[in-house]
């Protein structure tokens, strides 16, 4: 485990955004963040979770620093690789807070990091507003770890979501019941299967392949040709980057034409639509924005003049809106008490980037996309759990 990078921002800049109002001398708060740089969940990290701690420490440190009951706190952020790896994950925690004199760490990246992590976080009593966990546990997990908030969903929603988008199709006599489906063999595939089967049952479907297959699996050739045999009318796959784009590759491999081809992390990738170009339109996916907003056209603007890579059409938004939670319950409860800012948490809801969050019993019960699809080269929403700017959804005409 090695400190990978240190991140501030000079203080000139501060200096000459807080001229109008004087405030106390400037301080620095250590901030750490956890997440792969190596290891099967790299890709996903790098193109989510890495450019907004980027962009959140910019942002704050640009307008002055975050203001502490009168003292301005400049941003350090210091990074460190878990390597995908959830005891990597805990001993840089530890090490951040007993020997880097961290005053918060952000919460990992992925399902499992975050739910192998949820213990060292209550050990130290940070506040963790996941990112990048989606989860039915969050009853069991916010009696257990109090101070851990889900912002992502659950899978009950997304499942529903989804099986609700494909009875409309199969309603419309575009489809019929038949569906393969398959699953990285992580907490987030396991988790999401599990509710998926009831959920297509319930809606009338038949589930005529279901496998799982191990994080990190490089060959997914047989996968895809046991998905092809069963002969179905909509492939699912509860994937996460390496396998989303691997699975795309051997579905055009294999010719898997289903006129339903949904994966999970990584289709609302830029990179996504870059690999497959017009063959990705039609693919269904996890998650998903509203275009039109001009609340995320700001956002992507900013993500893209200060990273220097566009943001994806799903989870980066929210990891950098879960940044912004932490910075106004610091700034509302005018200290760095934890526990103080983890009430305030409770009690409070949040603007930011992607609208309004607010916890009930540590959920976010604002409402948030759980289906998008690659449309014309845009990845829009295609359902969601109350947002606005929904579109219909289209049918995959094969992979030409």
């Amino acid at each position: 485990m090695k400190r990978r990078s240190i991140l501030k921002l000079a203080a000139a800049v501060a200096v000459a955004g807080t001229l109008a109002a004087p405030v106390a001398a400037q301080e620095t708060l250590k901030i750490g963040a956890v997440a792969p740089k190596t290891g099967p969940l790299a890709g996903g990290a790098v193109v989510t979770y890495w450019p907004n701690v980027q962009l959140w420490a910019h942002d704050v440190n640009e307008r002055g620093g975050l203001d502490v009951g009168g003292t301005k706190y400049m941003i350090e952020i210091i990074e460190y690789d878990d390597q995908t790896n959830p005891a990597e994950t805990i001993k840089a925690v530890q090490r951040l807070m007993t020997q880097d004199g961290a005053d918060f760490v952000l919460p990992p990246y992925s399902t499992g990091l975050n739910l192998a992590a949820a213990p060292i976080y209550q050990q130290f009593g940070l506040p963790m507003v996941t990112s990048t966990a989606t989860t039915d546990q969050i009853e069991d997990l916010s009696q257990q770890f109090p101070n851990i908030f889900i912002t992502l969903g659950g899978s009950k929603p997304i499942t529903q979501s989804l099986a609700g988008v494909l009875s409309e199709i199969r309603d419309n006599g575009d489809i019929g019941n038949r569906i393969a489906m398959v699953n990285v063999a992580d907490a987030f595939g396991i988790e999401l299967a599990e509710a998926a089967r009831p959920a297509f049952e319930e809606a009338g479907f038949e589930i005529v392949y279901d496998t799982s297959y191990p994080l990190g699996t490089q060959d997914l050739s047989p996968v895809v040709k046991g998905a092809k045999e069963s002969n179905p009318d909509a492939f699912i796959a509860f994937s996460y980057p390496p396998d989303t784009f691997g699975l795309t590759e051997q579905a055009m491999i294999e010719g898997l034409n289903t006129k339903v081809f949904f994966t999970a992390v990584a289709t609302a990738f830029p990179a996504y639509a870059g690999a497959f170009g017009d063959a990705a339109n039609g693919v269904m996916g996890i998650g998903g924005v509203n275009q039109a907003d001009p609340d995320f056209q700001e956002y992507a603007a900013r993500h893209e003049e200060v990273t220097g890579n566009k943001p994806d059409y799903w989870a980066s938004a929210m990891v950098y809106s879960s940044f912004q939670v932490l910075e106004k319950a610091i700034e509302g409860t005018g200290s760095l008490d934890k526990a103080a800012i983890v009430q305030y948490i409770k009690d409070n809801a949040f603007d930011t980037v992607i609208g309004e969050l607010d916890f009930d019993e540590n959920n976010n019960n604002s409402s948030f996309w759980t289906v998008g699809q690659w449309q014309d080269g845009q990845f829009k929403g295609i359902a969601s759990t109350g947002r606005e700017g929904a579109v219909d959804p289209i049918l995959k005409d094969g992979w030409e």
